[in-house]
């Protein structure tokens, strides 16, 4: 009975647009039981798409609006499902994805035992043929990678990004922090995760990170670029959250990088050129680079495109300006969705998971998220 509780979750889970599939080993049901108690687990079944109260959810629980509420504002606490607080109005509950989501969320709550079954499942889990047709996430250049003279819109720009939102947390970064927990982190700096608007806010009644402004939001970019990592925010115009990511702890690109052609798998619009000739082989951009796409081979500079991702890394501290980031063709980048809505709408097509009620729930959603986006 109790087994059969998990298994249903672990369904519903994978029915959400960010999945949750199955393995022979039943790792992921390892994982829900590490993070749900029986009863949450069940609870969690009856929540939606879509921010409800917990009278109707109560009221397919079959459960006293009380005890609902209760359980609900527990499990809102614990990072297991999503709340939202409007003045003067019910709090709101709705389920949460796994990731981007659950296993944010659990940054406080972390432990070897979960740490060590999450390693195990993040393989099964990052299916790199869904990744390339839907990324959670896409790559914008730091901003020094940039030439002046080089096209570039609102949304690929950090900054342009950033500087009309009010609300804005920085958080661990919990791919370092579970790594540095198991004794394999690295100097790399920890409190470099960025969210805004709705999830900012969320962070901030979980007692997750700390409320920065604009000037400390770009300070943080300024110090990733010096520290080396790649500005990851999610996929889409619309900005919720920038990952700050190292090659060595982060999973997306830990499993990016296992790809022979990551270029393939990421939703970037740059690439990286190189000029042989001003070239002072001094090396600086092999030790930056995330996915092996520079080495040095006879000590000369070899670039491999189809391993960059754009992040121009390799490009703000060249002394002599040899590499550049230059753009795709028009055919040969990916669309980037206007919100998380569509980003969704766009991860659960590729799962073969979108059905016009889901639609209509995450349309729901989006409405929630405008009215508090700032």
């Amino acid at each position: 009975m109790i087994e059969a509780i998990y298994k249903k979750l672990a369904r519903h889970l994978d029915e959400l647009p960010g999945g949750y599939p199955e393995t022979d080993s039943g790792v992921e049901l390892r994982i829900l039981k590490r993070l749900f108690t029986t009863e949450e687990a069940e609870m969690a079944l009856h929540t939606a798409l879509i921010p409800e109260n917990a009278r109707v959810i109560a009221r397919r629980a079959r459960m006293e609006v009380k005890a609902a509420e209760t359980l609900l504002e527990t499990m809102a606490r614990k990072g297991l499902i999503y709340n939202i607080e409007i003045a003067g109005k019910p709090t709101l509950y709705m389920a949460a994805q796994f990731v981007v989501g659950i296993w944010e969320y659990q940054v406080n709550r972390l432990d070897e035992a979960l740490i060590r079954d999450m390693n195990e499942y993040i393989p099964s889990f990052m299916n790199l043929e869904i990744w390339q047709k839907a990324p959670q996430l896409r790559t914008i250049p730091v901003s020094r990678s940039l030439a002046a003279s080089s096209k570039i819109l609102s949304y690929e720009r950090a900054e342009e990004l950033i500087k009309d939102r009010s609300k804005i947390r920085v958080a661990p970064c919990i791919c370092r922090r579970e790594h540095t927990m198991v004794g394999e982190g690295c100097d790399k700096p920890e409190e470099s995760c960025l969210v805004f608007g709705t999830g900012a806010y969320y962070y901030e009644r979980r007692g997750i990170g700390r409320d920065i402004t604009v000037a400390e939001c770009l300070e943080i970019l300024k110090e990733a670029d010096k520290a080396g990592l790649v500005l990851q925010p999610n996929n889409a115009k619309r900005l919720t959250n920038i990952c700050c990511c190292c090659g060595c702890c982060c999973q997306v690109l830990i499993n990016l990088k296992k790809h022979p052609k990551p270029a393939e798998l990421v939703s970037t619009p740059f690439t990286v050129t190189h000029d042989p000739e001003s070239c002072k082989k001094c090396g600086i951009c092999v030790k930056r680079c995330q996915m092996d796409a520079i080495t040095m081979a006879d000590e000369m500079v070899a670039l491999q495109q189809d391993r960059c991702i754009g992040c121009g890394l390799c490009i703000s501290t060249c002394p002599t300006g040899s590499l550049t980031l230059v753009r795709k063709p028009e055919e040969s980048q990916a669309s980037v969705p206007a919100n998380v809505l569509e980003s969704n709408i766009l991860t659960a097509r590729a799962r073969g998971k979108m059905g016009r009620v889901s639609m209509a729930k995450m349309s729901i959603r989006s409405k929630w998220d405008r009215m508090l986006a700032k």
